[in-house]
């Protein structure tokens, strides 16, 4: 695989450029008006020829995103919630089980979501085994579908990125995809964990800056949470929550540098801006893996989510408003500005409200992390947005669960399906997870996507 950059040091390419110069020189390719400006001729031709190259190699390639799959549980995985209270029932105390169902009721999901046969076992076994058998069965079928529907060869993937926050097997589960498809010795893996509902968004930015050094490439991205071994038994509330609202999902996609698949192409990345509030206590624990005093092992939600959520949300948007957002939302935000911080002798300044963008005039679609209802509720609400603009994060909470990573890419889905998608629309995405980590990443449509035929959303 060739690397974008020359293969030459700075030494030799003022070297090479100054014997180009003589050479026209000599062939009186190019004729100064007199010998005493043939020196500032041959500096100034050296430093446009030299600064073409340098932009050439530096400029920021584009980043094609060629076609994404969708992960659709089985009728055997759905369980209902009458189903789900009846098998809490025999597995939990009457307390616990209770607990549950208020908050599975309280949820937005529905009663199509999907669980691993493991949870409907009496009692629940989530075994390595079992955690193997639901990681196979979810990335290759998304990754068999994706390979169908782009027509890309497995030789042909130069670059593969896994991410699964929880089950970390030996091999590796980008092993497990290599050993599967039997990709070329070449390809270079990795393989993201611990990285928590916003993985996905990483995993693309791993690959945008891969596509800046390596010419004609395509890289696959395979976003899951294998939920199995998240499964909590114990008796604490922060812990429980997890089983209520984590659903079997995931998603591939293709992304490539090629401008010759540009025309078959969706979308181009425009943006991806990434944020990590790990540096505060309260955010680095809002969100964490524990053992309770009886041994069990869960994922814990603090009380301070939603407000560590809402300050990671407004970090990463004041970084992404300026480059998406048009003059005028620019000029009334400067202008809030300036009432509050300069304005300090005037009565009014201490009662002016932060102003908020209006982010609806700067994307045509919305894709926010489904991880409930509060979560939707409140980014709704902080971006000012429409129930209409939120309604794919809704239906795909309620079709699909919580499915962590790959929920953005479910909500992207909704709106294809729907037909909604046209040439020219810019898409929000919208990614939080542990750590704490907000992610964004900015998509502007290619081609209109037509109502799907085939695909997670089509029977619903």
């Amino acid at each position: 695989m060739k690397r974008s950059y020359l293969p030459i040091s700075n030494a030799s390419l003022f070297i090479l450029l100054f014997l180009v110069v003589l050479f026209c020189l000599n062939f009186r390719l190019i004729q100064p008006r007199s010998t005493d400006t043939v020196l500032p001729f041959l500096c100034v031709s050296f430093a446009i020829v030299y600064l073409f190259f340098i932009y050439q190699t530096k400029k920021t390639k584009p980043v094609y995103l060629l076609d994404f799959t969708l992960f659709k549980p089985p009728q055997s995985c759905r369980v209902p919630f009458a189903a789900y209270f009846e098998h809490a029932n025999l597995v939990f105390d009457p307390k616990t089980a209770r607990f549950q169902m208020g908050v599975l009721q309280n949820s937005g999901l529905g009663e199509d979501c999907g669980l691993p046969p493991t949870f409907q076992y009496i009692p629940p076994q989530p075994t390595n085994e079992a955690a193997r058998e639901e990681a196979e069965h979810v990335i290759f079928s998304v990754v068999d579908d994706l390979f169908d529907k782009t027509g890309i060869k497995q030789m042909e993937i130069d670059f593969l990125i896994v991410n699964c926050s929880v089950f970390n097997p030996i091999p590796s589960l980008t092993s497990m995809v290599i050993n599967r498809y039997q990709m070329k010795p070449s390809v270079k893996s990795f393989n993201l964990s611990g990285m928590g509902c916003s993985a996905e968004l990483i995993a693309l930015g791993l690959v945008k800056d891969l596509l800046q050094l390596y010419p004609n490439s395509y890289g696959l991205i395979v976003s899951t949470e294998i939920i199995t071994p998240s499964l909590y038994l114990g008796k604490q509330r922060p812990m429980l929550v997890t089983n209520c609202l984590f659903r079997m999902g995931g998603a591939a996609m293709i992304v490539t540098n090629r401008s010759t698949d540009r025309a078959r192409a969706k979308y181009e990345l425009q943006h991806l801006v990434r944020t990590h509030f790990g540096a505060h206590d309260n955010a680095y624990c809002c969100v964490q893996q524990e053992q309770d005093e009886e041994g069990h092992v869960g994922i814990s939600l603090s009380k301070d989510l939603p407000a560590v959520a809402g300050e990671a949300l407004t970090a990463n948007l004041t970084l992404l408003g300026p480059t998406v957002l048009p003059i005028s939302e620019k000029f009334l935000f400067l202008q809030n500005l300036f009432r509050r911080k300069f304005l300090i002798f005037s009565p009014k300044s201490t009662t002016t409200p932060p102003y908020i963008p209006n982010f609806r005039k700067a994307f045509d679609h919305f894709c926010i992390h489904a991880g409930g209802r509060a979560v939707i509720d409140d980014l709704e609400k902080h971006l000012r947005l429409s129930p209409e603009d939120v309604e794919a994060s809704r239906m795909t909470l309620y079709r699909f669960g919580n499915t962590s990573s790959s929920s953005p890419w479910y909500s992207l889905g909704y709106v294809e399906a729907k037909g909604r998608m046209k040439r020219g629309d810019r898409v929000l995405q919208i990614a939080l997870g542990g750590g704490f980590k907000c992610n964004s990443a900015v998509w502007k449509c290619i081609r209109t996507v037509s109502e799907m035929t085939q695909g997670a959303w089509v029977d619903s």
